[in-house]
């Protein structure tokens, strides 16, 4: 290489290092991810406290990382690569049969925190088993797509931490109150009932869950000709896609709507209300399964005409969203709380609203994550 070749290879080298570096810290701040569905992180506060304790570094390496220029462009090019180098993988996410796209959750399972919500949910239950009676106590934490559809996933992958994990939820559970969500969800491994694309279940996944639930509280069990299933879009790119900014196949969301079109009232944080559970403005946005009940909520109340004398409380994530609408016919009244948004005392809710029932419903991930989980008890 000549002297002449060097220069500009050095030349070159710095544009792209101290260019790309520029142009990030001289564009508009962007405040939240439509692709990802998340807020991105905002240039951090220098002050000699953190900049002393390591703080101000590490935030502001995030924030180079949100901020990038043309950072959805290069996710996507790095994937991209990868899946012309035929690896199986890419940012903890298996590329599975059928074009699913299948979270690993990596450690999940086995961090502290995980173990730690375990025993705050044992402490949860306990604490209400007295109350509610172990027949109206439901526990339902939902395997996610790497437990169930091992058939699709690549040679040598490992989904077992999450059986694993499961099964120590439910033993530490008063008897009676666990719900085998992923006995019923395996029978079905067959059909489409997760998105290729989403971490979440599909609503036939939740339908069938419902059933078997309803089953063994000796509900009305429903079918499937007891509704309209509509496809609202066949143009839905999830969570896991947006992870990885490739282009891939598309689900498609399906709604079960009853033929017999119960009223009902919902209401949002206290203010918000409507008269469905849907919100088909959703289906305009990025974040399309944000149909069920418009995204997530602190507290939801559900208000029926079903005059059976029941109302639960359901503590949940965002898999209980397509699942919840299966109660309206079993219930007078439905709060939904979101202990991650919810900034009041879980006792006194419990205490002021006369509950008969509680219903826990989260995606296995989701609870193993949860950082906020521990106010449940207070």
């Amino acid at each position: 290489m000549t002297r002449r070749q060097s220069i500009n290879t050095i030349v070159l080298f710095c544009i792209l290092i101290f260019g790309f570096t520029a142009a990030t810290l001289l564009k508009p701040e962007t405040g939240h991810s439509e692709t990802e569905n998340r807020d991105l992180a905002t240039m951090p506060k220098l002050s000699a406290r953190t900049l002393l304790n390591g703080d101000f570094e590490a935030d502001y390496e995030t924030y180079l990382t949100d901020q990038f220029f043309l950072r959805d462009d290069w996710i996507g090019l790095k994937t991209a690569v990868e899946r012309l180098l035929q690896k199986s993988e890419s940012k903890d996410v298996y590329f599975a049969d059928d074009d699913y796209l299948i979270e690993k959750h990596t450690g999940t399972f086995t961090s502290d925190t995980a173990a730690l919500n375990i025993r705050v949910l044992r402490q949860f239950a306990q604490k209400y088993e007295e109350q509610f009676g172990r027949a109206h106590m439901t526990f339902m934490v939902v395997p996610n797509a790497v437990d169930i559809l091992r058939d699709k996933l690549p040679a040598y992958a490992a989904p077992y931490d999450e059986e694993k994990y499961l099964a120590q939820i439910e033993e530490a559970l008063p008897e009676g109150t666990w719900f085998d969500a992923g006995a019923v969800l395996c029978k079905h491994a067959d059909e489409e009932i997760y998105y290729r694309t989403d971490h979440h279940w599909e609503t036939l996944a939740a339908f069938y869950v419902y059933q078997e639930w309803a089953r063994r509280q000796g509900y009305t069990v429903p079918s499937e000709e007891d509704f309209d299933i509509e496809t609202v879009t066949e143009e839905f790119e999830g969570t896991v896609q947006s992870k990885l900014g490739i282009e891939t196949r598309p689900d498609s969301i399906e709604l079960y709507l009853p033929k017999d079109d119960p009223f009902y009232t919902v209401e949002k944080d206290g203010s918000e209300r409507s008269y469905r559970v849907y919100d088909y403005a959703a289906l305009d946005t990025k974040s399309k399964y944000n149909v069920f009940f418009g995204g997530n909520y602190a507290l939801a109340k559900i208000r029926t005409r079903a005059n059976t004398g029941r109302r639960i409380l359901v503590v949940k994530d965002s898999y209980a969203h397509c699942f919840v609408p299966f109660l309206i016919p079993e219930f007078d009244e439905i709060d939904m709380l979101d202990i991650r948004y919810y900034n009041q005392k879980i006792s006194e809710l419990i205490a002021q609203n006369g509950y008969t029932d509680l219903l826990f419903l989260y995606n296995a991930a989701g609870f193993a994550e949860d950082t906020a989980l521990g106010r449940i008890v207070y």
